[in-house]
């Protein structure tokens, strides 16, 4: 399985820290955004990554090279300007191979595994599926949600709404229609192929951070830091 994560956004919220930084390479924990997901990858044995840029695309090429420092394979999807999510996916799908592949935003944190996108894609192609999407809890900045979810599938209306994670797992069917170069939003799509039965989608409880903006940036670089100290007190030998 093939994995892309979404790095092409300006970052207008974060400003002025993206003026001079793309998004994902933002720091928290000592890490840049990116890396935490580029490590959990890796972690699940997923090791072709493809990474779509627009807005200082070159830094972000320049900094992660090709992926070999993570035992990693990375190949990029650089794009003039930002073609929104489900066109930056279709201008790549060159790049992602025949089978599902699992797609990432690059601006969140979570503790969600990848390795879960390993067992959906044979559920997919079996279920003729073009999709599955994450599911969390409505966040504060994001009350209202997104979809349903009844039964293992994806559910346009209904109720209770969760909101997507932006994880999600996609056959490229899911973009027939979008030519190269094209923007594109992926809501719809999503909404489409819930309508007609083909978007599965799972409940994630676990930690996730949509890390929009520089407050919860700062929040998340604390918090990543205080763990860090504790796990480095918890490994020192008694009396030292």
């Amino acid at each position: 399985m093939r994995a892309m994560i979404l790095a092409a956004g300006r970052g207008e919220r974060m400003r002025p820290l993206t003026d001079t930084c793309p998004k994902p390479l933002l720091r928290a924990g000592g890490r840049p955004l990116i890396e935490w997901q580029l490590l959990a990858l890796r972690r699940a044995g997923i090791v072709d990554v493809v990474i779509n840029h627009a807005h200082l695309g070159t830094m972000l090429e320049q900094a992660l090279g090709d992926g070999g420092q993570w035992n990693l394979r990375i190949r990029y999807s650089p794009e003039g300007e930002a073609l929104e999510t489900a066109g930056g996916i279709a201008n790549a799908l060159p790049l992602l191979g025949d089978g599902p592949f699992l797609v990432m935003a690059g601006d969140v944190f979570t503790d969600f595994d990848p390795a879960r996108a390993l067992t959906i894609a044979p559920q997919m192609r079996a279920a003729g599926l073009t999709a599955w999407c994450v599911l969390i809890d409505n966040p504060p900045h994001h009350p209202a949600g997104d979809f349903a979810l009844r039964d293992g599938r994806l559910q346009a209306d209904g109720a209770p709404r969760l909101t997507f994670s932006g994880i999600g797992v996609y056959g490229a069917a899911l973009f027939d229609g979008i030519a190269p170069g094209t923007k594109a939003p992926l809501a719809p799509l999503l909404r489409d192929a819930a309508q007609r039965g083909r978007a599965g989608a799972e409940y994630f409880g676990g930690r996730w951070t949509d890390v929009g903006t520089p407050q919860r940036l700062a929040e998340l670089d604390a918090q990543l830091t205080q763990q860090a100290q504790q796990a480095q007190r918890r490994q020192r030998p008694a009396g030292a």
